[in-house]
């Protein structure tokens, strides 16, 4: 007796200039190979006039029927377009400095099955949280950088994207400006988290600043690193009311708390395929 190949859980993102037809022909195309569509959203920007959609798809036909069969809708209506099986572990590079509460949580997760990623190494300008790599068994590679080796610390950093497979690189509070070569280059591929203090308490001691302005909110922003410093497009934010009696350890650690839960959820939306770029903006369907 011949066996029945199982079907795979496939997610399909798209976006392409917006008209009439395009979840019909979509959904069309995936129906005729015996696909049963699970989740679908889809986004009509007025402003950019382009159609984003994501689609989670139960399918018993092989990658290269699909790959046919969306190539022929993808070249009717000029998408941009990605299909990836459901759940699988994105490469993953997590750049760090010396500050541990978003290298933790990242690794913390990974291995109890909550974030859809594979940290494939930590690569740091210093060697303090080596350690904490080392706990999870993930190789650690030390990369100082220096007005006079910056140059060569991001040829190896591109090196080890290119050696590791790398799918997507985390700034973990990587407290290194990254060029607008590796930006370029890596574009849609490397996500930051920041205070959203910017711009108001720039440079050293951002909390100290802002407790002797009393602030009322603290929060923070995930976005995909640009070569504009920290106004690539914004994948999440949050933020925690604060009063006059926490004082600055206590912003310290709330800020932390809440940078760890918006970067966690920027690398699961994006390896989930659940965030698209629509400009300098994100389409992030949650």
């Amino acid at each position: 007796m011949s066996s029945i190949d199982p079907s795979t859980h496939w997610v399909l993102t798209l976006s392409c200039p917006d008209r009439p037809g395009i979840v019909h022909a979509v959904t069309g195309a995936l129906a005729g190979l015996g696909g049963n569509i699970t989740e679908s959203q889809q986004f009509g920007d007025p402003g950019t006039g382009l159609f984003f959609m994501r689609v989670q798809v139960e399918s018993a036909a092989p990658r290269t029927e699909l790959v046919a069969a969306l190539t022929a809708v993808g070249s009717e209506f000029a998408m941009t377009w990605q299909l990836d099986v459901v759940g699988r572990p994105v490469r993953t590079l997590v750049l760090v400095s010396t500050t541990a509460h978003c290298l933790t949580d990242l690794l913390f997760r990974q291995r109890s099955n909550r974030l859809p990623i594979e940290i494939a190494g930590v690569v740091s300008n210093h060697t303090d949280l080596a350690p904490i790599a080392a706990f999870y068994d993930v190789p650690f590679h030390h990369v100082p950088v220096t007005k006079a080796t910056k140059d060569a610390a991001e040829d190896r950093l591109l090196g080890l994207v290119e050696e590791l497979d790398v799918e997507l690189v985390v700034l973990a509070r990587y407290m290194q400006i990254l060029s607008d070569r590796v930006c370029t280059e890596l574009a849609g591929r490397v996500i930051n988290i920041h205070h959203s203090f910017l711009p108001s308490f720039k440079g050293a001691r951002p909390y100290a600043q802002a407790h002797d302005r009393g602030v009322k909110l603290i929060g923070a922003t995930a976005h995909y690193a640009t070569a504009s410093l920290d106004e690539g497009p914004i994948i999440e934010q949050d933020v925690e009311r604060v009063s006059h009696a926490d004082a600055v350890d206590d912003l310290v650690g709330l800020g932390q708390d809440v940078e760890r839960r918006v970067l966690a959820r920027a690398v699961r939306w994006h390896a989930e395929h659940r965030v698209l770029l629509d400009g300098h903006r994100t389409v992030v369907f949650r």
